[in-house]
């Protein structure tokens, strides 16, 4: 029986290498001078953190950091902005979380709309996966084309399609 695996990865080799472009071009520019702007990584959680003078500087580190993970070829739909909090005096950070993975909220939400459809689909949630079992192989199609058009807030891969 035909099946695929709707999934949520980001490539942390390129989060990091990103994170470095970002640090070296911060400690470059002339604007960010004499200040304590910064990006830290942490593998273990999978979270970065963002380091600033004032909020306006953290908004310029977090745009530079945001560019160079486009051009990396990470989907910035999948960082979950924390709130900013203030350290010593005025400076400032704020926690990045990377998000991988389909949670259940949203593997609920796709099966639902699988199942509304009236496709002859069926959707599982396994683990952070949500594994697609059909019949034929261009039902499988026409599921991968109604969750590309009706989930756009999280970035999404179809992956292991089996026939």
């Amino acid at each position: 029986m035909p099946s695929f695996d709707i999934v949520s990865e980001v490539n942390q080799v390129e989060v990091r290498n990103a994170v470095d472009q970002c640090n070296k071009e911060v400690s470059n520019r002339f604007d960010f001078k004499g200040s304590d702007a910064r990006v830290e990584i942490n593998d273990k959680e999978k979270t970065l953190t963002v380091f600033g003078d004032d909020e306006f500087k953290l908004g310029q580190v977090r745009d530079v950091l945001t560019g160079r993970l486009a051009k990396r070829g990470i989907d910035v739909r999948c960082l979950d902005l924390g709130k900013t909090e203030t350290i010593s005096g005025d400076k400032v950070k704020q926690t990045v979380k990377v998000r991988e993975g389909v949670d259940q909220e949203l593997g609920k939400k796709i099966t639902k709309l699988i199942k509304d459809s009236k496709m002859k689909v069926q959707g599982s949630i396994q683990g952070d996966v949500v594994r697609v079992t059909g019949a034929k192989k261009d039902l499988l199609q026409d599921a991968i084309a109604l969750v590309r058009k009706s989930i756009a807030d999280f970035p999404l891969q179809f992956k292991n399609f089996r026939d």
